[in-house]
Order: C-alpha cells, then structure tokens, then sequence
C-alpha cells in the first residue's frame, strides 16, 4: 500500500530502469504501460510522452505538464487523490508524464455510485478537485479504486485551462454544500499558488487557479450542469 508522501514511488518514477510493458490501445494521446525498477524498489508506471500527443485547439502541447501539475495540486491539498506523477525528460521517447500505476479493483465511478456509499464523501472530494483544476475529463473510467478502499482520479491532462470548461461525470452531488474541511484545504490557493504549481502553467491559468479557489470558497456547493457540454464523451 501506498502512503504520503510517496517518497519511494517518486525516486522510482524519476530514477528508474524503464522497459516498455505494453501500449493503452483506447488512449487519444500515445499511453505507455512500463516497469520502472530502482535497486530493490519496482512498479509499473503510465508515460504518456509528449511526442505522442494529438494537436488540440484549446490546449497547448504539452499535456503531460498538466498531469504533474494535477499531482502537485492533490498532494497541496493533503488529499492524496492523483497518484504520484512527475515529468521525465529522459524517458524513452523523450520528454514525458511518468504516473505510478494503480492497481485497482476494475470498478469505476458509476457502479462505485450506486453500489458503495461509503465512498461517497472521497467521490464528494473528488468532484471539488475537479471543479478547482477546472477538468474538461473526468470520464467515469477515470475513477478507480485499489484494495484499500482509497479512491483515485487519473488522466488529468485535460486540466487547468483558463477559461471555465468543467467537463464530468460527477453531478450526483450538485447543489450540495461543500464541507468545511474541504474549503479550508482550498482556501491557500486563493491567495498563492505553489511555486511547483505554477511553474507548470502559464501566469493566466494560475490566476484563474486562484480564481476558481475563491469562487469555491465565496459560493461552496458543487455546481449543476447546465447543458450537454458539461459531459465528457464517451462517459466511460
């Protein structure tokens, strides 16, 4: 089991001997599964390189900085829900998003719903995340959770544009009223953004980070969706 704040996992995804275990078929962008090794240490981990991704209207090249930056955000806020991610320059095809793999259940965010209410505040929690990094993603299949009971969110590439574009799955919960204890983890960013943070994104997405955090903290209920736009596709 995994456990904060990751120091293991992050020198193997930055040291690590890497070899190329198989290729995500169903991936837009090029997606690598590879072992990772370092001494006694191992794992697999997700790369997603930058020569591998398809030009987008919106969103500059360069994804993969996005994913660090998800990680970054998570771990800021102690709530643990990217798992650990950096950027690799010298991995195997070149510059690239290195995400230590989750070995999961299969389950994902629609059956998780209906079936484990128990899960539901880390779902609650999940969807905050998602409204503050302003994801245009979040697809039920990018939901998982391991053996712990511990949920995780992937495939943040498609995070922290400027302009609003909050894109999900998760609206079982709209209207209702975000916690305490969420807003005050929230609360630092609207005032400064972490060094790390914002050296991933450029000076507009930082003060529309900064922003979000504000409007989360003056208006603290998850929003509802107002047209179809604001669903991924496909919702798996």
């Amino acid at each position: 089991m995994m456990n904060p704040p990751f120091t293991t996992e992050l020198e193997v995804l930055r040291h690590g001997e890497l070899e190329i275990i198989a290729q995500l078929p169903e991936s837009s962008n090029l997606a690598l599964v590879l072992a990772a090794a370092l001494g006694e240490n191992y794992g697999w981990a997700i790369y997603k390189p930058l020569m591998g991704e398809q030009p987008l209207h919106d969103f500059a090249p360069g994804l993969h900085t996005r994913e660090e930056a998800a990680f970054l955000l998570s771990e800021s806020l102690g709530w643990h829900i990217v798992p650990p991610t950096i950027t690799r320059e010298n991995a195997l095809f070149g510059p690239g998003s290195l995400q230590w793999y989750i070995d999961n259940e299969g389950d994902h965010y629609f059956p998780l719903l209906e079936t484990r209410p128990d899960l539901h505040d880390q779902l609650f929690r999940l969807a905050v995340f998602d409204l503050l990094s302003n994801n245009t993603d979040r697809k039920s299949g990018h939901v998982l959770i391991d053996a712990a009971g511990h949920i995780w969110g992937i495939d943040h590439g498609l995070c922290f544009h400027a302009a609003p574009k909050l894109r999900t799955v998760i609206w079982d919960f709209a209207g209702e009223e975000i916690p305490e204890n969420l807003l005050t983890a929230v609360a630092p960013l609207a005032e400064e953004v972490p060094g790390q943070i914002a050296a991933l994104l450029s000076a507009e997405e930082v003060d529309a980070l900064k922003q979000r955090a504000s409007r989360i903290l003056r208006l603290p209920f998850l929003p509802h969706p107002r047209s179809r736009r604001h669903y991924p596709w496909p919702l798996i």
